[in-house]
């Protein structure tokens, strides 16, 4: 933005010349505020109004004072729908093709948005409006989220005036790890004290929009909501859990059943729209045993108990929309950014950490946590029958082009303007057309170029047509829209999509492209590609010359790849000697020295001011697993938390007083491990680990504290070193060739849970 000229005069003495003041920017009159609550991982039917019966009473009030669509779709996974829904574009055309962890040297996959594609906060904040972000980002390359940035893809850089949240992919939702603004911060509240992410994200939402209208009221605001719901962990109060204790007894089966015909009774989908065949893997609920069927009933009573409790937070929003008097003048949109998710498995897991390390959960061991099930002890996602009953009546799901991984709801409410409350809307529609949806209600041209960089189009198309109840039956106004994920991809245009899966690993010239026509087949069970050889090809070559015009190739189906650090110069990841100086700024995974699968000498220059001084001098992961180096007492102690099994190597000797050297030699001995003690280079404690962790938590390290669920269950958090610690160095040799492909394997399986 330029500085605008002076209007004034200016001679040699005040009374000489004449003031002027440069014009506020002040948004079109009647601007509305704007409100997106974006979920995660919630599918098509989850919400009571798109046919569960898992209770969202105030999502449901939107929707019977607003619009419903059922043919709205998204980009199968979460960083590409967050990009696209920001921006107004593809998200191969603005670097986003798969999550914001990855950077493969090509311009459609370089882990943030592109400066040529401007977001919605860049767009309307010079034109008057306030711009808050709170909640997932994951939007930022991961290597350029610790304390030191850089900063120009965070929310702060990207059009937004304030930013509460997380910037990884999932989190703790009992401890997770907060950002605020540009810096990492600890929650306000243990769990013992009643602390949830989703009740504090709103807490800071509401102070934010507070704030505001109390100082300029007559400016309008975006909200940028985004819950960590209900994407893994499925976490909530206990009492939300208890609460649907018996409702999905009767299996994925039947309650899928219950869904479908709940759907088409209240007009979510056509009344001839058919049940799309179980997906592969999912097996007969009946087929399970007893012991099978009560851990995955439980696994699903958490996933409820978790969007009930978000929804109420939903509700104390709108409650303060409506005390403000804001209410009926904010146009206000809810949706998803994928289908429900695959990532739990064909049983599901209590502990998804046991499965990225490939470490199998026996029956009997998970029925012995079975209560810890949705609280701050457990780390779940349920099995794929209870995610295809979320993507009723669809097939597949997350990560997938078929309609279980794009088809999403989206309620779009609007008081002062939308009449035909309660209304379902069956236009095809994309994410990319929320931008300008917004922009057009906005009074908002997209601009030739923002800070000085060309811009490039706005790909979608708005939808505020379909406020009009007079657009009832009208067609579509979208021409077509590709889709593309892992290698998977689909093009829908008139009606007509075709879609093919891709095993990756395969050729992609050997996968088969499947033909629906939606207009008569919702769930997409009629594959009419034999039959209908020409519009197949058609669209087929339409899919390839769409790809060619937003930049969707090369196409790529790499898993365990994407995961290696990135070359890039400067990147945290790719040194084998890291050294802090305490106390520093919480690191996050991606740049905290990557202590998994592989052998480390951690090195510490203490200093106690007296004999019993104590504290944590680093601290990585969680409750869950992880690893601590701490002085409790007048012990030096290091705890290998492998699954709340403590393995501890403990001093048979005190930690001098006053100044003095510490370290612990970490030995990875193929599978197990052994963690050798030194107090001032003599050897002082020992243990042996069963198992050495491939992939260590989802929480980031602390340096001098331990700021998240205590690893140990020696402390309490946050446990600081109550001397100083001049200097903090961990060195590590180069893993081998077996060890690399672990650790990307095991770095491949956490990413993708945290989408």
């Amino acid at each position: 933005m330029t500085q605008p000229v002076f209007k004034g005069r200016i001679a040699r003495t005040h009374a000489e010349s004449k003031p002027w003041w440069a014009p506020m920017p002040r948004p079109r009159e009647g601007s509305p505020n704007i409100v997106t609550i974006l979920f995660d991982d919630t599918g098509f039917s989850h919400f009571g109004c798109y046919g569960s019966t898992i209770e969202t009473p105030n999502i449901d009030r939107l929707a019977a004072g607003g619009l419903r669509y059922t043919n709205y779709h998204t980009t199968a996974l979460c960083s590409p729908t967050r990009a696209a829904l920001l921006t107004g574009r593809n998200h191969h055309s603005v670097g986003m093709r798969g999550l914001a962890n990855w950077n493969t040297g090509f311009p459609n996959c370089t882990g943030s948005i592109s400066r040529s594609a401007a977001t919605l906060a860049e767009m309307i904040r010079p034109q008057g409006y306030s711009t808050f972000a709170v909640g997932k980002w994951h939007l930022t390359p991961m290597e350029e989220t610790s304390a030191a940035g850089p900063f120009d893809q965070w929310p702060l850089a990207r059009g937004f005036d304030r930013f509460y949240g997380f910037m990884q992919g999932e989190t703790d939702q009992f401890a997770p790890e907060l950002y605020c603004d540009n810096r990492p911060i600890d929650p306000p509240r243990t769990p013992e004290q009643g602390y949830h992410l989703t009740e504090d994200l709103i807490d800071q939402a509401i102070g934010m929009l507070r704030s505001q209208k109390s100082a300029i009221p007559e400016k309008p605001f975006f909200l940028y909501l985004c819950f960590g719901a209900t994407h893994a962990p499925h976490q909530a109060p206990e009492s939300y859990v208890r609460k649907y204790r018996g409702r999905f007894d009767a299996g994925w089966d039947v309650i899928r059943q219950q869904w479908f015909e709940r759907q088409k009774a209240l007009g979510i989908i056509p009344a001839d729209t058919e049940l799309a065949p179980r997906n592969p893997g999912v097996v007969p609920w009946d087929s399970l045993s007893d012991d099978e069927k009560r851990v995955a009933v439980r696994l699903q009573e958490a996933f409820a108990g978790f969007l009930d409790h978000t929804d109420e937070q939903v509700g104390r929003l709108l409650a303060f929309l409506e005390q403000i008097g804001e209410l009926d003048n904010t146009v206000l949109m809810v949706t998803s950014d994928n289908g429900a998710s695959q990532e739990g498995g064909p049983i599901g897991v209590i502990d998804t950490f046991k499965y990225f390390n490939g470490i199998p959960e026996s029956i009997d061991e998970t029925l012995a946590r079975i209560d810890d099930i949705g609280g701050p002890n457990s780390n779940t996602n349920y099995p794929w029958g209870w995610a295809q009953v979320g993507n009723t009546p669809g097939k597949r799901y997350k990560q997938n082009t078929h309609g279980g991984g794009i088809r999403d709801p989206l309620i779009v409410h609007w008081p002062a303007v939308i009449a035909d409350k309660g209304g379902i809307r069956t236009q095809f529609h994309h994410v990319t057309d929320i931008t300008p949806t917004l922009l057009e209600i906005a009074g908002v041209t997209p601009p030739e170029a923002v800070n000085g960089v060309a811009q490039m189009p706005v790909h979608g198309e708005s939808l505020l047509y379909t406020f009009d109840a007079a657009s009832v039956g009208q067609p579509s106004r979208k021409a077509s829209q590709y889709f593309e994920m892992y290698g998977s991809r689909a093009i829908w245009s008139g009606g007509w999509k075709a879609v093919c899966y891709h095993k990756r690993g395969t050729p992609f010239e050997d996968d088969r492209w499947e033909l629906y026509h939606l207009e008569n087949d919702f769930s997409e069970c009629r594959d009419l590609a034999e039959q209908e050889p020409g519009k197949l090809a058609q669209l087929v070559e339409l899919w390839w010359a769409e790809a060619g015009r937003y930049g969707v190739l090369p196409l790529d189906d790499r898993t365990a790849q994407l995961w290696s650090p990135s070359p890039r110069d400067r990147t945290p990841r790719n040194r084998e000697r890291y050294v802090l100086y305490p106390p520093v700024a919480h690191m996050s995974g991606e740049v905290a020295p990557p202590l998994g699968n592989r052998s480390f000498t951690v090195t510490a220059e203490l200093r106690r001011p007296k004999a019993d001084a104590q504290g944590a001098i680093f601290a990585l992961g969680s409750n869950n697993n992880g690893m601590a180096f701490y002085v409790l007492g007048d012990r030096l102690i290091f705890d290998y938390n492998l699954f709340s099994k403590h393995y501890k190597a403990i001093s048979d000797r005190p930690v001098p007083a006053g100044d003095c050297t510490v370290a612990v030699v970490f030995e990875k001995l193929g599978e197990q491990g052994r963690a050798t003690l030194m107090i001032d280079g003599a050897v002082c404690g020992q243990v042996e680990v069963p198992r050495v962790l491939r992939m260590i938590s989802s929480y980031g390290m602390d340096a001098g504290r331990d700021s998240g669920a205590a690893v140990s269950d020696d402390y309490t958090v946050p446990f600081e070193f109550q001397g100083s610690i001049r200097k903090l160095v961990f060195e590590m040799p180069r893993r081998n060739k077996r060890d690399e492909k672990d650790a990307r394997e095991a770095k491949m399986l956490s990413d993708l849970s945290r989408q």
